[in-house]
């Protein structure tokens, strides 16, 4: 079988897609992957080379939730139908929303990894303005003509179904970062989009006032006063934080699945994440939860964490445990059996 996959390459699902396509490939699926939203750097095409990918196809061409990026969205659209057809692919694979309209010929997978209309009830308390009509209409018709919705997560899933009237399947996210269990230094953790605050940043920066270790922070477009934010970290740095950070905190107010939390639990951290339903349905029973929008709750909870070591410990391991149920062989066993599913479907159609 041949895929097509498309993704950005500004956010976690650039990530996401490598690892599938590692997995994929040991399923014996080829992935051609094209890229939407910014240029590759050195790192993400070095990257892209050591996951295997039978090609490679880079755009800067906007994607469907940047400033009024609709015309390059329809310019994306004649392109990857090119791709799909000088490639030969079997099945198309989507990581956005709109291009699920495209007269494919061949059966289409649109995955929910986020959506603005779930991003803004979590974050603003209401649906998005009318500036956002085009995007409703034209990502709502997406993920009607699709022959299957996936979501990382049921909390996912169900926000999908909820905006949009569709139903679909849940299929986790796995990662391929290393599993380490080593000495643990006394800083606290996050990463993710720091402008964005969804993540949390302005919650988390209010909570490390006075704590008795330094919170650090990576990620892009943020300043904080408590924390101490790093940029954007290369992949090996960040991982080199995670091996070595005693507590992973992610103080989201909207995640779907949560990739970097993933991440630290691989690394062993002890997790403090905001108790929101994707992240007690993934980490509950490996993590401390705290209340959303609670800097006194966040601040106590990493309080207690840093005077006890033994917690910490057990909940490290506990992350540890629970991160194999998201393992990327189970991932891509998944999607190659939704794919073998729909192409299956699509003959009998057809016959």
């Amino acid at each position: 079988m041949r895929v097509l996959v498309t993704t950005d390459s500004v956010g976690g699902v650039w990530t996401h897609v490598l690892d599938l396509a590692r997995g994929l490939r040991r399923c014996g699926v080829d992935v051609v992957l094209a890229t939407m939203g910014a240029p590759l750097s050195t790192e993400q095409r070095a990257d892209a080379r050591c996951a295997g990918l039978a090609a490679l196809y880079e755009s800067r061409l906007a994607l469907e939730w940047m400033n009024e990026p609709w015309a390059d969205v329809d310019t994306a659209g004649d392109w990857l139908l090119e791709i799909a057809n000088s490639e030969s692919v079997d099945v198309v694979h989507s990581n956005s929303f709109a291009h699920g309209t495209l007269d494919w010929g061949r059966p289409v997978v649109v995955a929910g990894h986020s959506c603005v209309v779930s991003w803004w009830r979590a974050v603003h308390g209401q649906d998005p303005p009318r500036a956002w009509d085009e995007y409703r209409r034209r990502v709502g018709a997406g993920l009607r003509t699709a022959d299957a919705v996936v979501a990382p997560s049921a909390a996912m899933l169900h926000e999908l179904e909820r905006a949009w009237g569709v139903s679909g399947v849940v299929i986790h996210n796995g990662s391929s970062a290393p599993e380490v269990a080593r000495d643990k230094e006394p800083f606290v953790l996050a990463a993710g989009r720091l402008w964005d605050p969804a993540k949390g940043l302005d919650l988390l920066d209010r909570a490390a006032r006075k704590l008795g270790w330094p919170v650090l922070a990576a990620g892009d477009g943020a300043t904080a006063s408590s924390v101490r934010t790093l940029g954007r970290l290369s992949r090996p740095e960040l991982a080199g934080l995670r091996e070595r950070a005693g507590i992973f905190v992610a103080p989201a107010r909207y995640e779907p699945f949560g990739l970097g939390i993933l991440e630290a639990a691989r690394a062993s951290c002890a997790l403090v994440l905001t108790d929101i339903p994707s992240l007690r349905e993934l980490w509950s029973g490996a993590a401390v939860f705290v209340r959303p929008d609670d800097p006194t709750m966040l601040h106590d909870r990493l309080a207690e964490l840093i005077a006890d070591h033994d917690t910490r410990v057990r909940l490290g391991r506990a992350a540890r445990m629970r991160d194999r149920r998201y393992r990327v062989a189970r991932m891509a066993r998944a999607y190659c059996a939704l794919y073998a599913r729909i192409a299956g479907i699509r003959a009998e159609v057809a016959a």
